[in-house]
């Protein structure tokens, strides 16, 4: 039986009540989307919401969290004084797993490496009701799509992939984790009222072409921030198509046009999924509900009067495409990706080819990728780039062995890696570049941000699907176009690839995964926590400080932004993620990637008291250890990327007061909120380019309320000044959290 189904069950009972009063209440047919988020409400409102305007209070069904991003949601999790957690919960270790020698060797070392910190999450998810899924057992996303995604229910993550969940008809979004903790306290989880961009799908995919395609391309038309403050919902005939997993593919890397989160309907291949997945209890509930799990037939009729923007994808004229390098919207279809490479001059010779990753691991995916590798034997081709492939689960891995395919990539020339993040998020131990080597690789995974895979800022990352990877894989090189092209064989011969073809699912069921799963204890209170004082991994919280009226006066400026500066940018991943749990450690990754705009160069900044350069946090230090507060500056999209809060935390901690910039990526604006800083906008994002090296801030946040702007006076080194005008987002609640120092201090007072 379904984990939590006795939750689902709740859920599923007061659907039909909710949908009809929202109908009611907005007296006009609904998008799906709609339906699940009026039904999640947690108060019944009295007019229509108003989207992108209004701030919603939501009651998440449940909350995921991935080991990196657990340890700070959970530290604060034990700070706010709640014995249990009020609705179902995971834990997943999946991010702090190297990828280096393969998936034994490196899962061996990750379990001794990161023993402190998976001993603290299994600790604290038995003592607090949380579910515990081990090292090993799969990625977080991945895991959650096989047992606990379901549709038309509404979860947050602790992952900005939280997404993935809807190719099962979930709303499920990425959130920070102080948000995590309102949601496991019990308490309202608040949200703007998303947009709605509908994305109709029509047509069939054939040939080369993958559901990976569909976001590939809606990246090139929307960008990295096209769908910032909106839901992306997918209708129309195509959707029918497209597996359930084929659809969390879609969703999945919805992250990367900067979208809340991004669903689909439910169809019978959303029931296949399920009850393959041995969840028919669920599958059957959802059968009886399907009118409600869609949008109003209304809707796929006349989508511009319901929607605030649509876009059409003809699914049976689309492109493989292949993304970047450097940014995931940089949009190619294969057709002109060969020619783009040349008049780029980016390095054609293609080092490593990865497959997996949350985004493309499933079992559709590997065995797609098989049926190329079986007819590379037969026509006696071999992978001639590096070539690694991750599965996104135990139960994948486990199935895929069973039934052949991981031997089949083996044998031309493939590394299995282990079932873990890994390369993806920089995990990557990676021998056969130098900083400073010009080359490039190919992924399937969703990211492609300079240095992020491998530290190496000359590393041109390409994004592509599973498909795609393995065909350049077996060429060697970018420019070799596989719907057309031939290669030559060992035997001299030129050959054409056929396209690939797979199963959605196995025909023998899954291989389940008994090992990975530890339920919480019946009782916690007895379960001891502990956080060793000496400790360079783990440390325990201490409470922001609420603001004072002179610590916003003359503020230094650490660091003017230039550019593209996303969570990587801000604190970055990689090895730093071993100190994900000690927030003074991890501090000293504050920035060191952002480029400085009087310099060009990353993490060398002025300090102002002393007239020389140094690091950026070495400069955060000295400030705060002097008592003086500081601000920095940025461009477009700011925080673009990952959820994780530590990019806001570590300014918190090390002193400074405002992020002011041109504008903001949703989930890095919220933490900066709950965590006490000032997220502020240029009112003219031209002001952005009076700010000088040297220049002081004063913020009038007496000025500080909903809907009105808050006046900074700059101060330049020879005297001048300029009066600027900033503008927020911050609603009464949130300038409650900023009045008591952060939003979980506002928790703990409230628990006290």
């Amino acid at each position: 039986m379904t984990m939590n189904i006795d939750m689902i069950q709740r859920v599923y009972a007061g659907l039909p009540e909710q949908i009809a009063a929202a109908r009611t209440l907005l007296n006009r047919p609904l998008t799906y989307a709609e339906k699940v988020l009026y039904s999640h409400l947690r108060e019944t409102p009295e007019t229509p919401l108003q989207r992108a305007k209004d701030y919603v209070n939501f009651g998440p069904d449940r909350v995921a969290m991935q080991d990196a991003t657990a340890q700070m949601a959970l530290l604060q999790f034990m700070s706010a004084g709640i014995p249990q957690v009020a609705v179902p919960s995971t834990v997943h270790c999946d991010h702090l797993i190297l990828a280096e020698h393969g998936a034994k060797a490196d899962l061996a070392s990750s379990l001794d490496t990161n023993r402190e910190v998976f001993d603290f999450l299994a600790s604290v998810s038995r003592k607090y009701g949380i579910g515990f899924w081990k090292p090993g057992a799969g990625i977080i996303h991945q895991v959650v799509l096989e047992n606990y995604a379901f549709p038309g229910g509404m979860m947050i993550g602790t992952d900005s992939h939280t997404p993935n969940a809807g190719g099962l008809g979930m709303i499920a979004i990425g959130v920070g984790g102080a948000d995590a903790v309102d949601v496991m306290a019990g308490m309202p989880w608040e949200l703007k009222f998303p947009k709605l961009i509908g994305v109709k799908l029509s047509g069939q995919m054939s040939g080369w072409t993958s559901p990976k395609d569909v976001i590939l391309k809606l990246a090139g038309i929307l960008t990295v921030k096209g769908g910032t403050g909106a839901i992306v919902e997918y209708f129309g005939d195509g959707c029918r198509t497209i597996s359930a997993t084929g659809k969390g593919t879609i969703c999945n890397m919805g992250a990367e046009i900067g979208a809340t989160t991004s669903l689909f309907p439910y169809d019978e291949k959303i029931s296949k999924y399920l009850r393959s997945t041995a969840r028919a209890d669920v599958a059957d509930l959802a059968d009886g509900l399907a009118t409600h799990l869609q949008a109003d037939p209304e809707v796929e009729a006349d989508p511009e009067t319901y929607y605030d923007q649509v876009i059409h994808i003809d699914l049976s004229t689309l492109e493989p495409h292949v993304n970047g390098p450097f940014t995931p919207d940089r949009a190619h279809p294969i057709s002109v990706f060969a020619q783009a490479v040349k008049e780029n001059g980016w390095p054609e010779e293609l080092r490593v080819a990865l497959i997996g990753s949350c985004t493309n691991s499933s079992y559709e995916d590997i065995d797609r990728v098989a049926a190329i590798a079986k007819q590379a034997r037969m026509k006696g081709l071999k992978a001639k780039s590096e070539f690694t492939i991750t599965p996104g689960s135990e139960q994948v891995r486990a199935t895929i062995e069973r039934d052949g395919q991981l031997g089949t990539l083996e044998a031309i020339g493939g590394t299995v890696l282990a079932n873990a993040c890994g390369p993806c998020i920089g995990q990557w131990k990676r021998h056969d570049v130098q900083k400073g080597d010009r080359n490039s690789i190919i992924t399937s995974f969703n990211r492609n941000f300079t240095g992020r895979n491998d530290g190496n800022p000359d590393t041109h990352a390409f994004v592509a699907s599973p498909e795609t990877v393995a065909a350049l894989a077996l060429a060697g090189r970018l420019t070799f176009d596989f719907t057309k092209d031939t290669l030559v064989n060992e035997h001299g011969e030129e050959v054409l690839l056929d396209p690939p073809s797979g199963e959605e699912l196995p025909a023998q069921g899954f291989v389940p995964d008994p090992e990975g799963y530890v339920p919480p204890a019946e009782d916690g209170s007895g379960v001891p926590v502990t956080v060793d004082p000496a400790s360079n991994r783990l440390q325990v919280l201490t409470p922001f400080a609420p603001p004072k009226q002179e610590e916003y006066e003359n503020m230094h400026l650490l660091l003017k932004a230039r550019g593209k500066c996303t969570t990587d940018h801000i604190s970055m991943a990689g090895p730093w993620l071993r100190f994900r749990g000690h927030l003074d450690n991890i501090s000293n990754n504050m920035f060191i990637g952002a480029i400085n705009d009087f310099n060009g160069v990353a993490n060398k900044v002025k300090n102002q008291n002393t007239g020389t350069y140094d690091e950026v946090p070495n400069v955060a230090r000295a400030y705060k250890a002097a008592g003086e507060a500081w601000v920095v500056v940025g461009d477009e999209n700011y925080g673009e990327g990952s959820s994780r809060e530590h990019a806001a935390m570590e300014p918190r901690h090390l002193g400074g007061k405002a992020i002011i910039v041109k504008s903001f990526a949703r989930i890095h604006e919220t933490n900066l909120k709950k965590q006490g800083m000032l997220p502020l906008t240029f009112a003219d994002p031209t002001d952005y380019d009076k700010i000088l090296e040297d220049d002081r801030m004063t913020l009038h946040i007496n000025e500080l309320a909903p809907g009105a702007p808050l006046t900074m006076v700059v101060t330049h080194a020879d005297g001048s000044t300029d009066t600027i005008l900033l503008n927020h987002t911050m609603n009464a609640q949130q300038i409650e959290w900023w009045e008591a120092g952060s939003a979980l201090n506002l928790i703990a007072q409230k628990n006290r």
